[in-house]
């Protein structure tokens, strides 16, 4: 009776390990690979993955089998970020950074969303989790850090694609000060460098009269860290049929186009989020804040965070503190500061995913009247030749007299929110007479020229953006043409002309001249700075002076530069330094270049380049291993075609980080036409020859066909499966 007992708890035990091993049932399996029947992904030569399913879920399915494929390791940490887990991955540091998100959206809200959500979104979002999972399934291989089971409530947390939504503008260092041990630390950056990389995106609509074909055109080139987007093709048999780029782990098109429209979102500086001064108020032991002649009571939120700590996990509780504006995140001499922004999960990614299925401008504006598009402005085209513009999509009415800029009195009531604004509200064109929109991160009171919408129509919080060298240069790139080809559209989008430099280099010039003790080191340099048209390539020595220059001179006067300045306000800060500091500037960049190179006469080509070699979310960069001479420059500049580049740790040379990733061209009439290029490549396996096979074309600003017909992307197949298969 004993052995039978020992038997029976050994064969308990081994069930509870292979349980604990398998977190899949035969049923869930059974269902998935049914499923998989449905789904077709087709690889083209260049490894971008065109999936076809029967319906949009089975769509959504093979879609995020094939992301998972790609790169596994950014769809889960999208979601990592999204449900406020860094810091159990990465450690204490990152505790802040997940108490923000937790501050707005938490697993709770998330299911009770999914919940409530009508059946065909659950359906997405149902596939979404089965095609995540069937891939971890069929890969055992794979290890997550830390997400082994995706939910179909995890795209309510994710469901707006931009490269850091509003949460991110909400400062750490000031959360900590309130939440915390009231010290503050380094603030996050992106990548930890004197000179950001200015970040944003392109988009230019070409209108008709301005088409040799008479067709509408579209450029989509968003700026982002590289490898934030894949490029993906998505088609079922319930309509969907969109090309483009896909933030990892979501299941829509976020910047792309289909068989009727395409879109282009922009970073947009239309104001979405208002802070306000809240007066505290205590009594009783209890917290209240006023509100016009009464007080209402604070509302407390535990929110309990996991951390890594060691090889274990440890445990840090917070009271979240909130007023009817939204969560406390700062605290201003005996005030509170408290924000609002928007927090519509459903609403955003039912808009996120319906645009991709608009037939035309009334189908993609009718998806706007969601308002649920907090970060982006938007560049329209369409097949029936209509092109527009919208400058943001969620903006709150705000009352007139405040400084909406800054924070408000929580106390007025005046200062409440009062609805958003009407669609037709907000700062936007339609077929303006210039026949071509462009934004550039820019205002959108330059936007078609001279027919650019009337800024004195629109309340200042609507559109506080400034002009930028890009945007300036962009009108001019847009203006000479007359007959617009994919080719010509290419050629604009690559325009080397760098519009900030206008104004700095004869100021440069000027301060040479007038310090005759420098002529004898500075000559060269500034002969070919004197004789430079403005312009860079990559066997260009002027561009390689110039843009050392401008980073040196910028570092130089950091400390002067205000929080918030404009990229035009630091320029004409530049222009106006000392003499002294602008000559300094150049000699201090000569002096380096001699240091590292051996001479200061170094073709741009040679210290910009482009280099993959890890694949791994934080990169790493070697001055031995082989990389590709890039002409283009940042879009502080005026770079069209972005390019941020630095140096990195042992490190001579400058590698490009962000900047153009995704880039399209698209022509929309009888049949799509389109071309495209990708940073690097659609794969993250460095052994995969899809990993740098379009790094040849994206180092020399060329692009490649898009396959958009089924009959095309077939007879340019590499391998053709269904998601399971090896």
């Amino acid at each position: 009776m004993k052995l039978v007992l020992m038997k029976l708890t050994f064969v308990f035990l081994l069930f509870v390990v292979n349980l604990g091993a398998q977190p899949f049932t035969s049923e869930e399996i059974t269902r998935w690979k049914k499923q998989s029947g449905q789904v077709t992904i087709i690889r083209d030569t260049w490894g971008i993955p065109h999936v076809y399913g029967k319906t949009d879920a089975d769509a959504v399915f093979g879609f995020l089998y094939a992301q998972c494929e790609d790169d596994f390791d950014r769809v889960e940490m999208n979601y990592i970020t999204a449900t406020g887990r860094v810091a159990e991955v990465e450690g204490e540091s990152k505790l802040y950074h997940d108490l923000r998100t937790r501050l707005f959206y938490d697993t709770l809200m998330a299911e009770q969303i999914y919940r409530e959500s009508p059946a065909w979104l659950k359906r997405l979002c149902n596939a979404f989790a089965d095609g995540v999972n069937y891939y971890l399934y069929t890969h055992p291989e794979v290890k997550p850090k830390l997400l082994f089971r995706f939910q179909p409530w995890m795209p309510f947390l994710f469901s707006e694609g931009s490269i850091g939504g509003d949460i991110e503008s909400i400062s750490v260092n000031r959360l900590m000060e309130f939440y915390g041990t009231g010290t503050s630390t380094t603030e996050e950056v992106d990548h930890n460098t004197p000179e950001p990389e200015p970040r944003g995106s392109n988009g230019f609509a070409i209108a008709p009269a301005k088409s040799a074909s008479g067709n509408a055109l579209l450029l989509i080139n968003p700026h982002t860290s590289f490898y934030f987007r894949p490029e993906v093709h998505v088609t079922s048999e319930e309509g969907l049929g969109a090309y483009g780029a896909v933030t990892w782990g979501q299941f829509f098109v976020y910047q792309g186009f289909n068989q009727h429209c395409g879109w282009m979102h922009t970073s947009s500086q239309a104001d979405v989020m208002d802070e306000f001064m809240e007066t505290i108020i205590t009594q009783n032991d209890l917290l209240f804040y006023r509100h016009g002649s009464s007080l209402k009571p604070v509302v407390n939120k535990k929110i309990t965070l996991a951390y890594k700590e060691g090889g274990k996990k440890s445990y840090r509780d917070f009271t979240a503190r909130y007023t009817h504006h939204g969560p406390v995140i700062a605290q201003q001499g005996e005030q509170w500061i408290s924000i609002a922004l928007m927090v519509e999960p459903l609403k955003a990614l039912t808009q996120s995913y319906q645009r991709t299925k608009s037939r035309g401008y009334d189908d993609y504006r009718k998806t706007m009247e969601l308002k649920a598009n907090s970060s982006n402005n938007t560049v329209f085209a369409d097949s029936k030749g209509t092109i527009a513009y919208w400058h943001g999509n969620f903006i709150p009415k705000r009352a007139p007299g405040y400084d909406w800029s800054k924070p408000v009195d929580g106390s007025d009531p005046k200062t409440d929110w009062q609805g958003l604004h009407e669609v037709s509200e907000i700062v936007q064109s339609r077929n303006p007479a210039s026949g071509w929109i462009q934004n550039c991160n820019s205002t959108p009171f330059t936007l078609a020229g001279e027919h650019s919408p009337d800024k004195s129509n629109y309340p200042t919080y609507m559109a506080p953006d400034a002009q930028n060298a890009r945007g300036i240069n962009a009108e001019r790139v847009l203006k000479s043409e007359d007959s617009y080809t994919l080719d010509k559209l290419i050629a604009a989008a690559n325009d080397p002309y760098l519009a900030g430099f206008e104004e700095l280099i004869p100021a440069l010039i000027k301060a040479y001249n007038s310090l005759p003790e420098s002529k004898l080191k500075l000559k060269e340099p500034m002969e070919l700075l004197q004789s430079w048209d403005l312009n860079y390539g990559i066997h260009s020595t002027e561009s390689t002076l110039a843009m050392y220059w401008g980073m040196e001179l910028r570092q130089q006067l950091s400390s002067q530069i205000k929080p918030g300045s404009s990229q035009l306000e630091i320029i004409y800060l530049m222009r106006d330094a000392s003499d002294v500091d602008k000559l300094k500037a150049l000699e201090t960049v000569v002096t380096e270049l001699e240091r590292d190179f051996g001479t200061w006469k170094i073709p741009w080509g040679e210290v910009n380049r482009f280099q993959r070699l890890t694949g791994k979310i934080n990169e790493t960069y070697d001055d031995v291993k082989p990389s590709l001479p890039v002409a283009s420059a940042s879009s502080f500049w005026g770079s069209l075609a972005a390019f941020g580049s630095r140096k990195y740790p042992g490190t001579k040379k400058m590698y490009g980080y962000v900047g153009n990733s995704f880039v399209a061209v698209v022509e929309f009439g009888k049949q799509i036409k389109a071309k495209s290029v990708l940073a690097g490549g659609n794969s993250n396996n460095p052994g995969s020859r899809h990993f740098t096979d379009q790094a040849p074309l994206y180092s020399q600003g060329k692009f490649k066909d898009v396959w958009f017909y089924k009959k095309d992307v077939v007879a340019h197949a590499e391998k053709t499966y269904h998601p399971g298969e090896k």
